[in-house]
């Protein structure tokens, strides 16, 4: 049981797994990112510059249509869905007759797609494109090249398709999106600044972050924030222009531009969330939070900054202050999910059951009445199930968990709740159910069914049936004679059961399948070690797995303890000081007290044995040492 206690910390076992399905799940993100999210919120994906930016990193598939928050505003106050409305007038269709010839080649540009011959249903549809004039077509065409992963015929499609239809926004960020990919960075300024010339004083707003999003996404920031100054000059004393140069600023690393920038757009508008979460961004946390702070106690009904500020707070580990911001939150919004799941998880973080309980209650009643929200209630049901078993009410836990949904595979979390579900069938003396219930778990891959056979052969450890437990790892090696996780804990299990040739047997293929497998060869040389046999070959395996992981604090152990079975004391000593000061381990603490020992260190000896004691009173390597060396620390 000491080689399995020691190598459990670098692969969880089943158990472990199951446990940690219940850790509680915060939402508040940290700072950084949920300004991210929260600058994108503001200017509601900047009218679809989120796909440029998904453009930019896969040129050659088609992004996702843009996404329009109609509830959102700019700059100048007015909602960026109707911005983008006007920006992106209908496209003008020619009057085109559909002929029996037109429809034919529509027929078999389509027919031909769908067979696989992508060239021939491109140049048809593509020709019929500048036959009719019709931007559909020239869209169509486009969307077959960039699905073929042909950016050459990609850039002619779009190219037509703006030609054929000059007031298309979609067109449009296509075309800059090849434009980005390409760097050609004076291209996109010829671009946005005709469309400035052209644009309403209310639309500026909406495009310059257009402006600012897509330049972000260059390969050279300094001449993308040049290219960006160039398209704002005009602008220059505008709020808008001073927020675009600000997050232009940040996004090529300038955080003294960021904030004089952000700090000139406060001056024209004291109240722009835009440019305190900018100031924020840039600035170092305990000057972000002042900032922010100094912002709400004017602007209080600043609903995306309290956000941001209470995130930031949970970032700090300020948690009692991040929750009454939350309170705050949902004062003003008491259906508000997200301030009401924050609140559930920052009450059990710390505790707080029936508190906790009580938030995730009303987030899931808020879900039923808001399905425009889309959020999976998966880890609010898992933390009222874990808030049931903290008061030993196991059957509350397994219906909380019963209702958690698999939505067709989709749901990660689903089969490890399943898992914990058969464990807690398992603790109320049912075994033969619980491996019922394993065994009508419905997986898919491989990797979800050896989890199965890893979770029932947990349970029958458990229930100390340990040969029941190695004829299910059996099993399941017959059916998945190659996964090497399988075997690894086929060879721990026997390990447990003494079966140490087939332990060996195990670890070996398992090295044979995956010979960048450190742990199966830290397992197999501290089993030599730790038996004192094969020494030389166990400081081999040994030192291979610590050049795969080096500085992993386990395996320095292992290290340290085949060098003191080889007499080897100070390099044991110094191998396993390192591995205490990576990781002060009780298991590493007495390893290390027994070398101290043997040095005649008897006092520092006594001291990490104490320490250990102090972590684990009960561990059983430390009390069968202190008793093999007649010590009492």
């Amino acid at each position: 049981m000491r080689l399995q206690r020691k190598i459990s910390h670098h692969r969880s076992n089943q158990e472990s797994v199951l446990k940690n399905i219940f850790a509680p799940i915060v939402i508040a993100r940290p700072v950084r990112q949920f300004f991210c999210i929260g600058i994108i919120s503001v200017t509601a994906l900047l009218s679809g510059c989120a796909n440029l930016h998904w453009f930019a990193a896969h040129p050659t598939e088609m992004p996702p249509a843009p996404e329009l928050a109609s509830t959102t505003t700019t700059a100048g106050g007015e909602s960026v869905h109707e911005i983008a409305r006007k920006l992106s007038a209908d496209d003008k269709l020619p009057s085109v007759a559909l002929t029996e010839e037109l429809l034919y080649k529509l027929l078999t540009s389509e027919i031909a797609y769908q067979r696989g011959n992508w060239q021939a249903a491109y140049v048809t549809i593509l020709a019929a494109a500048q036959q009719t004039r019709d931007p559909r077509l020239a869209r169509r065409a486009a969307e077959m090249a960039l699905a073929a992963k042909q950016p050459g015929e990609s850039l002619a499609a779009i190219r037509l398709w703006r030609e054929l239809a000059p007031d298309s926004n979609e067109a449009t960020q296509y075309y800059l999106g090849f434009m980005i990919v390409n760097n050609n960075l004076g291209e996109i300024q010829k671009v946005f600044s005709e469309r400035l010339v052209n644009a309403k004083p209310e639309q500026y707003g909406l495009l310059m972050l257009q402006a600012q999003r897509l330049l972000a996404r260059a390969r050279d920031k300094k001449a993308a924030f040049d290219t960006l100054e160039e398209i704002l000059a005009p602008y220059k004393t505008t709020t808008e222009a001073h927020l675009s140069l600000a997050q232009g600023a940040y996004h090529s690393g300038d955080n003294v531009r960021a904030i004089s920038e952000a700090q000139a757009a406060l001056q024209l508008k004291p109240d722009s969330a835009l440019a305190i979460l900018t100031i924020a961004q840039a600035s170092e946390k305990s000057q972000a939070l002042k900032e922010v702070a100094a912002f709400l106690e004017k602007n209080p009904a600043s609903r995306d900054v309290r956000l941001a500020y209470a995130s930031m707070l949970i970032d700090t580990k300020q948690l009692d202050k991040a929750s009454l911001e939350f309170e705050h939150l949902l004062r003003d919004k008491p259906d508000d999910v997200t301030s009401l799941y924050t609140l559930g998880a920052l009450a059990m973080d710390s505790g707080q059951f029936k508190v906790a309980e009580k938030y995730f209650l009303n987030y899931l009643n808020a879900l039923e009445t808001q399905p425009e929200q889309e959020r999976d209630p998966t880890p609010a049901l898992i933390n009222l199930a874990q808030i049931a078993l903290e008061r030993k009410d196991n059957k509350a836990a397994m219906n909380w968990l019963a209702k958690v949904d698999s939505y067709d595979g989709r749901n990660a979390a689903w089969l490890n709740v399943q898992l914990r579900r058969a464990q807690l069938i398992a603790k109320d003396g049912k075994l033969n159910e619980a491996r019922q219930f394993l065994k009508d778990i419905k997986t898919g891959s491989e990797a979800e069914q050896v989890q199965v056979l890893q979770a029932e052969s947990q349970l029958l450890r458990n229930a100390k049936k340990g040969q029941e437990a190695l004829a299910v790892m059996e099993a399941g090696i017959q059916r998945f004679p190659n996964n090497t996780d399988l075997r690894y804990d086929y060879a721990m299990l026997a390990e447990s059961l003494k079966q140490l040739d087939l332990m060996e047997q195990q670890l070996r293929r398992v090295i044979e399948l995956a010979p960048n497998s450190q742990h199966a060869y830290n397992a197999l040389g501290y089993s030599f070690a730790d038996r004192n046999i094969h020494l030389d070959e166990a400081l081999s395996l040994i030192e291979k797995a610590l050049q795969i992981t080096p500085d992993d604090p386990f395996i320095l152990d292992s290290l340290g303890w085949v060098k003191f079975r080889l007499a080897r004391y100070e390099e044991a000593e110094q191998a396993l000081r390192r591995a205490y000061q990576l990781r002060p381990d009780p298991e590493i603490a007495v390893h290390l007290g027994e070398v101290l020992w043997v040095a005649g260190k008897k006092e520092a000896a006594k001291e990490y044995w104490r320490e250990a004691k102090a972590k684990e009173p009960d561990n059983d390597t430390l009390k069968s040492t202190l008793l093999r060396l007649n010590v009492k620390p």
